[in-house]
């Protein structure tokens, strides 16, 4: 099923070059800047925006493309019961690297048009528009000072990026700067307390990933919650490095929670299947971490098929690799976005002309449990 656009109130152009209505204020501010890599934007410029009004500007520039594909949030069994407690929602997406998308990825059934900054940044923002988090991490981040920061800063959230050490961003001609994983949050429903920028280990080796760790304080119940991003190293052969990376990133969370007694949202892309021992470890923590996408399934202890579906030369690939683990002893889980079909995906598979990224977004609404030391 596909959601039909909204028709066009006349003609508007690309975000950070035009004088579209809500972006003229923006486009001065970055248009301002002569560096080669875009550098933090003076934020006292900055106008806050309407996410209705945004999100109806980003459906007028989309309106020649496909409807945008149609997904349900399922209402899960411990949720109906949960879910008057100032429910929270939280959004994971690895979102694709501009860089890499049209440098390096080599999506061959993907139009080249649907690649295209210009147009592909307005169905980002109208994915994140349309469920409107209020917890949000991102990874393969690389239009964040030029895009993301303003646009979000503008919209109520505080944004914090990190990027990769050595982005295979760089390696494109043209890019915009590394990539990275960034964590953004509503500030008028959290505070932050503190933040954690770590580049984790393999043994003793530094590795070029990162992950971001926000304490973070809920503006209506006082309670607090650890968020973190981060993404794994990619490809097969590497499944021991991923383990120890995941390993380091669990002892670290060990400290930053003070044993769990913090409650932990972590969200990633991890680029390893359930089977392989990274995803063991965390199911297997002393944290008491569950992967929130498992309740979905019929006995709910399945994760999904996929999260992820493209074509490159060497062949088709759908694997599940991406991840919102949760204080299973603290937080319920009230309800998921349902993953698009293979019907909804089509034969071409990701990206597409009406789909962003080669990932979907997960998007989970969580509660505090009213006694969060019940399962430790």
């Amino acid at each position: 099923m596909s959601v039909p656009r909204s028709p066009a109130a006349g003609s508007v152009c690309s975000m950070g070059s035009s004088t579209s209505r809500l972006y003229s204020a923006l486009a001065k501010t970055l248009g301002s800047s002569s560096s080669a890599v875009p550098q933090q934007p003076n934020q006292e410029q900055l106008e806050p925006i309407d996410p209705k009004e945004l999100l109806e500007e980003c459906q007028e520039v989309l309106q020649d493309r496909p409807a945008r594909l149609h997904r349900d949030f399922v209402t899960l069994r411990n949720g109906i019961s949960s879910g008057r407690h100032h429910p929270f929602r939280v959004m994971q997406w690895n979102i694709l690297a501009q860089a890499l998308g049209e440098g390096k990825d080599n999506f061959i059934k993907c139009p080249i048009e649907a690649l295209k900054w210009e147009e592909r940044k307005y169905l980002i923002l109208e994915e994140i528009l349309t469920y409107q988090p209020d917890i949000l991490c991102l990874q393969e981040v690389d239009h964040y000072w030029d895009t993301f920061q303003p646009v979000l800063s503008r919209l109520g959230y505080q944004c914090t990026f990190l990027p990769k050490p050595w982005s295979p961003c760089l390696d494109v001609e043209c890019n915009n700067g590394p990539d990275g994983c960034a964590l953004f949050f509503l500030q008028n429903r959290f505070q932050l307390i503190s933040s954690t920028k770590l580049r984790l280990t393999a043994k003793t080796l530094k590795t070029n990933q990162v992950a971001i760790a926000e304490i973070l304080q809920c503006n209506e119940t006082g309670r607090l919650l650890c968020v973190v991003v981060t993404h794994l190293k990619a490809r097969t052969g590497w499944e021991r490095f991923r383990s120890a990376q995941g390993s380091d990133l669990l002892r670290n969370l060990q400290d930053i929670t003070e044993g769990a007694k913090i409650p932990l949202v972590v969200c990633g892309d991890f680029n390893a299947e359930p089977t392989e021992d990274v995803y063991k470890h965390f199911a297997s923590s002393s944290l008491n971490l569950n992967s929130a996408y498992k309740l979905l399934s019929a006995d709910g202890q399945s994760e999904p098929p996929y999260t992820t579906w493209k074509i490159r030369p060497s062949g088709e690939s759908c694997h599940t690799l991406d991840y919102i683990w949760y204080s299973q002893h603290a937080l319920n889980v009230i309800s998921a976005l349902s993953l698009l079909t293979e019907e909804q995906i089509g034969p071409n598979r990701l990206p597409s002309l009406n789909y962003p990224s080669d990932h979907l977004s997960l998007v989970c609404d969580f509660s505090f449990s009213e006694d969060p030391d019940r399962l430790l």
